[in-house]
């Protein structure tokens, strides 16, 4: 198939609900631009999605009314614009999406501890639930713990929810001295790694073809080896065709973005274990390379359309911030 048709075969097959689609298109285009969108840009930016007036705006409704984003009117114009509590969380979820899974175990594991309930019910919920979607396990009755914590988010996370100093938070490791279970073994007990690699499974072959095609019909060994893909994949994964034409800005914009609201729907539910103890070969590095490579290729020409739609509205929308270009190891 070629591009155009991988396009039309994604949006109806796999279509993005348009609240999902609304937190991909700000994480990704959005908060690189400043962090706030007239509602007709981001109606233009939807609607090659299938996305119409009356359901984008139900999605910012809900968005608003999550305390994801806030709304402001000039006249009859209307702006949305990420809140300041969810920009921490936009920005440290899509920093940890455009990294490279190379976190390494130092054989130790932080451990967040309500030994003496000092909290309350909701509390408790809702430390439970953050440090779920975080990537941490129920190691036992009141204990949650994750081998490759990342102290500052954690830090960030506590103090969201109000409970910093309310947690006893400790790092451990197996004692020499001691003949026990070996700490590596918690990763059995407390994730579902399997159900995670299903899922770069799935992303994989629903992607390998389009690179291929963006390549030109079939990926060269070369290219592959290069971005740390297995030989010859991408032509395997489908036998793609090559693109007609080279993609449109709006086109490249939709690639761009279905690419991201795949990987992210895979990658945050990716707890970010240590490589030491994950299953080798791990599909997360194969899918990390496979979004990287794409969206090497598809970025430049999204950014044209998402300049064109934001100035459309308005005429001072600034460019892309210089982070942005540090993605994937960097957009060069």
């Amino acid at each position: 198939m070629n591009c155009n048709d991988w396009i039309a075969s994604f949006l109806a097959t796999d279509p993005p609900r348009s609240k999902s689609l609304v937190v991909t298109i700000f994480g990704d285009a959005i908060v690189p631009h400043g962090g706030m969108v007239w509602l007709g840009s981001l109606i233009e930016l939807l609607a090659p999605f299938g996305v119409n007036d009356r359901l984008l705006r139900t999605s910012v409704f809900r968005l608003a009314q999550e305390g994801w984003l806030g709304a402001q009117r000039d006249g009859r114009r209307a702006s949305y614009a990420i809140t300041p509590d969810a920009m921490a969380r936009f920005v440290h979820a899509y920093r940890r999406i455009y990294a490279p899974p190379n976190v390494h175990w130092d054989g130790s594991w932080t451990l967040v501890l309500n030994g003496d309930g000092a909290l309350n019910a909701a509390e408790r919920a809702a430390v439970r639930k953050e440090l779920l979607w975080e990537g941490y396990s129920v190691v036992a009755p009141g204990i949650m713990g994750h081998p490759a914590a990342d102290g500052p988010a954690l830090d960030e996370l506590l103090k969201r929810l109000g409970v910093a100093g309310k947690l006893f938070v400790v790092q451990g490791k197996s004692m020499r001295q001691v003949s026990a279970r070996p700490l590596s073994d918690l990763v059995a007990e407390g994730w579902d790694v399997a159900g995670v690699a299903e899922g770069y499974n799935r992303f994989i072959a629903q992607f390998q073809p389009l690179l291929a095609a963006l390549r030109g019909g079939g990926a060269s060994d070369e290219a592959d080896m290069a971005d740390g893909l297995a030989p010859g994949g991408a032509a395997e994964a489908g036998d793609a065709e090559a693109c007609d034409q080279p993609l449109t800005p709006e086109q490249a914009f939709v690639v761009r973005t279905l690419l991201i609201h795949a990987y992210r729907r895979v990658q945050l539910h990716d707890p970010q274990l240590p490589v030491e103890l994950l299953p080798t070969p791990w599909p997360g590095a194969l899918a990390y390379e496979l979004a990287r490579a794409i969206y090497l290729l598809v970025y430049a020409a999204a950014e044209q359309h998402i300049d064109t739609a934001l100035r459309r509205e308005d005429a001072a929308a600034p460019s892309a911030e210089p982070a942005f270009f540090d993605r994937f190891g960097g957009l060069a």
